[in-house]
């Protein structure tokens, strides 16, 4: 029976940190760049093409106001991504805040409801920057790639991923989760 469900955004909090950095033409690291790529969430994104060494060429490249040179499709991804955040830093903002306001303990009844017996007693939200995938499941673990989290410009309140609303959205990976 689920009896918690925690939100995890380390990640994403430790790089809002380097792209306001990189915004304002600061440097940043190596060092603050490889403890970002040794967060333990980061490794749902390791795998064959991307790993921790992609992470470091890809942010310090950025930082260092560099083109990516080669690299794999994942690399180009991230890339991608992460110039995005640094195009409109308000957008970035409108993107992490309601994260960090995300209270998904509204879902344990009715996830418990779903499923009476569900192997898990506590479930972990994590938005991770991510590259290619929408979102991962590992055991207790919902990754969702921060990325595809979309505030809609015209209406205050409304997130979205993909076509689904923020919370509904959670709400139906969080489903899969449990029935696995």
């Amino acid at each position: 029976m689920i009896k918690r469900i925690k939100t995890n955004l380390d990640v994403v909090e430790a790089m809002l940190y380097y792209w306001e950095a990189t915004n304002d033409k600061e440097k940043v690291g190596e060092p603050y760049i490889l403890s970002i790529a040794d967060f333990p969430e980061m490794k749902y994104l390791y795998g064959e093409g991307f790993d921790r060494e992609s992470v470091r060429k890809v942010l310090s490249a950025i930082s260092n106001r560099e083109m990516l040179n080669g690299g794999s499709k994942e690399d180009r991804k991230y890339w991608n991504n992460n110039m995005w955040m640094l195009e409109d830093l308000e957008f970035t903002n409108m993107m992490v805040y309601p994260l960090k306001v995300l209270n998904l303990n509204k879902l344990i009844d009715k996830l418990n409801k779903i499923n009476p017996d569900a192997e898990y007693e506590e479930i972990e939200v994590i938005f991770i920057p991510g590259h290619l995938d929408e979102y991962i499941i590992d055991e207790n673990k919902l990754i969702i790639n921060f990325f595809r989290v979309m505030p809609d410009l015209y209406e205050e309140d409304k997130v979205t991923i993909g076509e689904l609303d923020l919370d509904d959205y959670i709400e139906q990976r969080l489903e899969e989760l449990i029935s696995k």
